[in-house]
């Protein structure tokens, strides 16, 4: 038998979920996502029937809102409610004019396959923006904290600081997540925003097309009446000469017009090659932030947080065994915990540190045999163009003792190595002389530009 619904029926439950929300959000967010919302009550108030306006917006409150929303109805009426999404009735519009400027009007006129006599069809502007990579999903940490505090800044503030925004990091650090992070945000607070996330060569694509087809107008039409460009990887503009072009055309153009510009790189500005100096001295007119590899601590909690999104429960103990195997990045750490839960499932065993070891054991033989610290101490002297045996040796001028100290550093952060075992493997230096020289490379890090650049350049190398 179906459940009659009824609008009007126990109105109070809804307009006190309604309430609620309306003291959690921002007012813009409420009056956009929540307020226009319609909601139908079953007779045992054990079911809500919300009407959506379209599949974009249902999509988005869906992914955004709904879980909310299920738990303030359950903690008002007491009892576990079911909650549906649906479409409602489509109504046509009456002018186009009032629709916000990332909606457009597919009518008889255009090629979308409708005849005359169908009504319109309201079209969102293409994002490609992710919606499951908002601020919430993502793990703060140290090495993330100020690329998190001026993302969030850009979302909140749009082409005002920090414009262009350049995110520069190693592979698999989160810099995707953030400029997504900051796209849904803005489009949660307002919808009308023309945002268009994109990776540099789907730019360089578009830029050939236009070339090929003669459609420049086009081109720049749609990128120079964006409100914000989110970019990924721009270091393969290398070499592309008209690419760069009108990348350039593009950014001053957004920038005269108060939009803004985010963009990732695997390095800092001025470290990038076969630019073009003007476009390269646009990069570094903003501001710019790195994004480290996880601290041990930031691993543990990504690892956990993403258990806990496949439903599995990840013992602590294994999730440090984990995040001390795998230090590089996130995808890495990832790409091990779905080892893991694939190991546990196959063999209807529960998650622990000897069935991670297993899970892992081609992981950790090759990290292992890769990365010792008679292999860091040959890369960092080859680096750095010194003798093996400076390593080891009593000298002190800064042309040795800075390139040993990195060496110690990279030898604490990539080996299980206590600070006895790499000071004895130093010349057979006290322990405390290995942590001073850890903490001093530590804290440079953060602070030098081309420290980081090269302490970058030897994780990756030493990785393989």
């Amino acid at each position: 038998m179906n459940e009659a619904l009824h609008p009007s029926f126990d109105h109070n439950l809804w307009q006190s979920c309604v309430d609620h929300l309306a003291q959690e959000l921002p007012e813009q967010q409420f009056n956009t996502w929540i307020k226009p919302l319609v909601a139908e009550v079953a007779d045992d108030q054990r079911k809500v029937t919300i009407q959506v306006g379209n599949r974009f917006k249902l999509d988005w409150v869906r992914a955004q809102y709904a879980p909310r929303i299920v738990a303030l109805l359950e903690k008002i009426s007491g009892k576990a409610i079911a909650l549906e999404l649906a479409l409602a009735p489509r109504e046509s519009p009456t002018k186009s004019s009032a629709l916000p400027q990332n909606f457009r009007v597919l009518g008889a006129a255009e090629p979308a396959g409708l005849s005359a006599g169908d009504d319109p069809i309201v079209v969102p502007f293409k994002s490609r923006l992710n919606t499951a990579l908002t601020f919430d999903t993502l793990i703060e940490g140290t090495a993330n904290r100020m690329g998190r505090a001026a993302a969030m800044h850009v979302a909140s503030s749009l082409g005002q600081l920090y414009n262009p925004l350049f995110i520069y990091g190693g592979v698999g650090l989160g810099k995707t997540h953030l400029v997504h992070a900051i796209g849904n945000k803005l489009l949660a607070d307002n919808p009308a925003a023309k945002i268009l996330y994109i990776h540099a060569e789907q730019f360089v694509s578009d830029v050939v097309k236009a070339y090929q087809r003669k459609t420049f107008d086009e081109f720049k039409e749609r990128y120079h009446s964006l409100d914000l460009l989110l970019i990924d990887d721009v270091q393969f503009f290398a070499n592309k000469d008209r690419t760069q072009e009108e990348f350039f055309n593009a950014f001053e153009a957004l920038l005269t017009k108060k939009s803004h510009i985010v963009m990732t790189s695997d390095t800092y500005p001025k470290g990038l090659t076969d630019i073009h100096e003007r476009l390269v001295s646009r990069f570094d007119s903003g501001l710019t932030v790195a994004i480290e590899p996880p601290e041990l601590e930031m691993r543990v909690a990504i690892l956990i947080r993403k258990a806990e999104a496949e439903g599995t429960v990840m013992p602590e103990e294994v999730a440090f065994f984990v995040a001390k195997n795998v230090r590089s990045n996130v995808r890495e750490l990832e790409g091990a915990l779905r080892k893991i839960l694939a190991y546990s499932r196959f063999n209807q065993k529960e998650i622990s540190i000897q069935l991670a070891r297993e899970a892992l054991r081609d992981l950790l033989s090759i990290q292992n045999r890769q990365i010792s610290v008679e292999n860091i101490q040959k890369t960092v002297a080859d680096y750095y163009k010194i003798k093996i045996a400076d390593m080891y040796s009593k000298k002190r001028p800064a042309s040795i003792a800075r390139p040993r100290q990195i060496a110690m550093y990279l030898a604490k952060e990539l080996t299980q190595k206590s600070l006895p075992e790499i000071g004895e493997l130093f010349g057979g230096r006290d322990h405390t002389t290995v942590l001073h020289a850890v903490r001093k490379m530590s804290a440079e890090r953060q602070q030098m530009t081309e420290l980081n650049q090269q302490l970058h350049v030897l994780e990756q190398t030493l990785k393989g």
